[in-house]
């Protein structure tokens, strides 16, 4: 069938509108991204979305058909791929999930970042990765241990960096802005690094990951990257097979010691930081540090068994 039956139901405005079921959720976003739809409803798709907002059910169906079709990654046998994706880019401060991805290779991780430019006047993940020798994927491969890969979207599915691109037309962001902080591309274990940026997002991500039995970690990011912010530590949720369990509290009182950060938020600055910190030169800022140590504790559980146990 077509997606005008499921645009009649999501179409009736903030009030009226009506939820779709995981299943019909699946059917319209692989219609999507089969390309057989007209830009016409491409484009009432998104609008409508963006009115009625999307539910935990629905996402976790838009989810489900994404991952059918994406180009997939192979993990490590021996211990999960760290997944981490970056999509806000950095708009004041330096962007540091750079530094997160090459801090969790450091302790042995694969790690695959994906993203793409949403906005052009961000620094984005792509860039400070190329300012640090490190280029961008043109295929899928095999992820090693102890190696910081990045994927753009649009070797993930060029189906998905399209409708991403629709926001460029629309001038509004639509459910693949949203799903893509929760998109796994790796074939195999995989531990989900994903941010919120405000409580309302916090309570249908949690669970959304919950539906989708996802292992990872989620916490308010840095201007919505998935990284912690330098200056406190913000509070972190862990998932095992869906099952949420606090790992960190948010960081209280005021702040009496901010890390020496570079006032450039520049690609080529920012580069500069990171490589400093992982070699040693300058402290990484403790939140950061207490994410890595959230993560590698998620890691281990998820080594430990195949079930979903409580966590400390």
């Amino acid at each position: 069938m077509g997606i005008s039956a499921y645009i009649k139901e999501i179409g009736r405005g903030k009030d009226g509108a009506r939820a779709l079921t995981r299943a019909q959720a699946a059917d319209l976003m692989g219609q999507l991204l089969d390309g057989q739809v007209s830009d016409l409803e491409i484009g009432a798709f998104c609008l409508a979305m963006r009115i009625k907002g999307e539910t935990p059910e629905e996402m976790a169906g838009f989810l489900d058909a994404t991952q059918q079709r994406l180009h997939h990654f192979e993990s490590p046998a021996n211990q999960p791929s760290v997944v981490i994706p970056s999509y806000n880019g950095s708009r004041k401060l330096p962007l540091l999930t750079p530094l997160l991805a090459g801090l969790m290779a450091r302790e042995g991780f694969a790690v695959l970042v994906h993203g793409s430019t949403t906005e052009d006047t961000r620094v984005t993940s792509e860039q400070v990765f190329a300012a640090m020798g490190t280029g961008a994927l043109d295929r899928p491969t095999r992820l090693e241990p102890g190696r910081v890969f990045f994927a753009p979207t649009q070797v993930l599915s060029p189906a998905l960096q399209k409708l991403l691109d629709v926001r460029r037309v629309v001038g509004l962001r639509n459910p693949a802005h949203s799903l893509v902080k929760m998109l796994n591309p790796v074939q195999g274990r995989a531990l989900l690094v994903c941010s919120h940026t405000h409580p309302e997002y916090a309570q249908s991500m949690t669970h959304t990951l919950s539906l989708i039995q996802a292992n990872a970690l989620l916490l308010r990011g840095t201007e919505g990257e998935p990284v912690a912010d330098s200056r406190r530590t913000p509070a972190m949720t862990g998932f095992i097979a869906g099952q949420a369990t606090p790992m960190c509290e948010q960081q209280a009182g005021s702040l009496t010691d901010l890390p020496a950060l570079p006032m450039d938020n520049s690609a080529l600055a920012t580069a500069a930081f990171i490589q400093s910190a992982l070699d040693g030169q300058i402290p990484v800022p403790a939140p950061l540090a207490q994410q890595v140590s959230v993560l590698c504790r998620l890691a281990q559980h998820m080594a430990a068994t195949s079930t979903a146990p409580s966590l400390p």
